[in-house]
């Protein structure tokens, strides 16, 4: 990926760095974030991978591995299936799948979280469900979710594995980050969403300490944050730090 942004929060004690395929206005990001002095951080259970999708997982695979890259599954086709994927790890415990595809706009292409009630997390989310897989051959389904086609877009693997409710979450990944037109709205919406499935707003809508970006977030049943972002502002801030 490239480096798109890089900021530091003094007053808060921590720096984050923004990298991705494509400027973050029409792409998908990840935020890294290092807090002052804190070196080391538990994954936890419950996080599954990012997915990265590229036309060739072998040669990415060797360019990995020349680099000193961990490489936890060989390049192959998945049990029972044609794709192509392989997992990595990076120098933190992150675990990355690489899937063989064609050119597609958006290589960061998924984001897999563990869930205790498939059903409730994909209503919960209210995002588009985009397909569904039932593998009971080795006990768990998958539910890709998104707001277009996962060929275009990031999208949302949320998997269930049969009889397991609950997962430990760590305190390494922290959330994900959506777009909203309206924070306040958004925050009603949620908490609507919230007493009928569970989950809680963790935080009401307002600004952010140093960064003037107005913000709303909560958490879902299963314990996933999701940050809701006023475009505006958050439109703003890229401008700005440009």
């Amino acid at each position: 990926m490239k480096l798109l942004r890089h900021r530091d929060i003094p007053e808060e004690k921590y720096t984050n760095a923004f990298l991705g395929f494509g400027p973050e206005e029409s792409n998908f990001v990840v935020e890294l974030t290092y807090n002052y002095g804190v070196t080391s951080y538990d994954i936890g259970e419950g996080f599954g991978h990012f997915g990265i999708a590229t036309e060739d997982v072998y040669k990415l695979v060797e360019k990995l591995r020349a680099l000193g890259g961990n490489i936890t599954r060989e390049p192959g086709p998945v049990k029972g299936g044609a794709s192509v994927i392989a997992f990595v790890k990076d120098p933190d415990g992150y675990t990355f799948e690489l899937i063989q595809r064609g050119p597609t706009p958006e290589p960061l292409c998924q984001l897999m979280l563990r869930v205790g009630d498939l059903d409730r997390s994909i209503k919960a989310l209210g995002m588009k469900l985009l397909r569904k897989i039932d593998r009971p051959e080795y006990k768990y389904t998958l539910a890709m979710v998104g707001y277009a086609d996962e060929y275009q877009t990031i999208v949302l693997e949320l998997t269930y594995n049969y009889g397991v409710t609950e997962y430990t979450k760590g305190n390494a990944y922290a959330q994900i980050a959506v777009s909203t037109d309206d924070v306040y709205k958004s925050a009603e919406v949620v908490n609507h969403v919230t007493q009928e499935l569970g989950g809680k707003i963790t935080r009401q809508p307002g600004l952010i300490p140093g960064i003037n970006t107005k913000i709303t977030s909560f958490l879902d049943p299963d314990g996933w944050k999701t940050v809701l972002v006023d475009n505006v502002d958050f439109l703003r801030e890229l401008h700005k730090e440009d």
